[in-house]
């Protein structure tokens, strides 16, 4: 009898000892994405069910309850500096990312609670914001839940979330542009040490003063001769202020300067650009 106990304790033991042992794949896997975005990233992590043939919304996911967007964690989301999210301020930090969906509109929510798994546990008084977005309808089921970022530009990108045939859009803004001039005040004060070609840049792409743009460019050029890239984008600006010979010869300068470098990218995007001059 005491043998049996003892080899009984021995088998629980290693069974134990087993079961410690096994990893096997989450059913719902988790997933941290970050996006470069304005002059900082906007970070989430969250868990991705999958569809698995069920009914989604408005049955597994309830309409009118609070959703902790995601399975098994919190599903959570940092901005690296202030933001617009759907149209209202929010200061940069950590924020669980919750939802209360609905048929044709979702009430999307960053809350200071960053462990909300279930409508019990949601405080409303946690809001920080409440936003309206509506759902759509996609031609194509998506299996496995998913967030992420689309249509990013430097001062605005949209949140996305989707799962089996619904999306739901959530707009991001910065206000960058004040912040940028003000570096390139700052930065062009040094004499030694001139970012002629990003200001240069940044004038061209945003619709700034495109005379001061062409000096910079012209600079950059004198700073780094062979740099065929430069000189696409000064044939650029040329063709904006409307000097298109100038534009032209530029445009053919930086060809020859990317042949010599093998950058097909750059002989393929001034050939389009003399396209558009001849």
């Amino acid at each position: 009898m005491k043998k049996t106990s003892l080899l009984l304790a021995a088998t629980c033991l290693i069974s134990g000892f087993s079961y410690a042992q096994l990893k096997t794949p989450a059913p719902s896997p988790t997933q941290t994405i970050k996006q470069d975005f304005a002059l900082s990233s906007v970070e989430v992590s969250y868990s991705r069910p999958g569809v698995k043939g069920r009914t989604i919304f408005g049955d597994l996911v309830p309409y009118g309850k609070v959703w902790r967007t995601g399975a098994n964690q919190a599903t959570t989301i940092t901005f690296g500096e202030e933001v617009s999210f759907g149209g209202k301020k929010v200061a940069a930090g950590k924020y669980g990312l919750l939802t209360i969906p609905g048929p044709n509109e979702w009430t999307v929510i960053l809350s200071r609670q960053l462990n909300v798994t279930s409508p019990a546990a949601y405080k409303q008084d946690m809001d920080v914001v409440r936003v309206k977005a509506k759902a759509a309808k996609i031609p194509f089921g998506v299996e496995n839940f998913l967030i992420g970022f689309d249509d990013i530009k430097p001062g605005s990108m949209s949140l996305h979330l989707i799962w089996d045939k619904t999306v739901v859009a959530v707009p991001i803004t910065a206000d960058v542009d004040e912040k940028i001039m003000a570096q390139i005040d700052e930065v062009m004060k040094d004499e030694n040490n001139k970012a002629y070609f990003p200001a240069a840049l940044y004038y061209l792409d945003n619709d700034k003063d495109l005379n001061k743009a062409i000096k910079w460019f012209d600079k950059a050029i004198e700073q780094n001769p062979k740099a065929f890239y430069i000189e696409y984008h000064r044939a650029r600006c040329l063709a904006k202020l409307g000097r298109k010979q100038d534009a032209i010869a530029a445009a053919k300068n930086s060809i020859e300067l990317a042949k010599a470098a093998k950058s097909d990218d750059y002989i393929a995007l001034n050939k389009k650009l003399l396209a558009t001059l001849q």
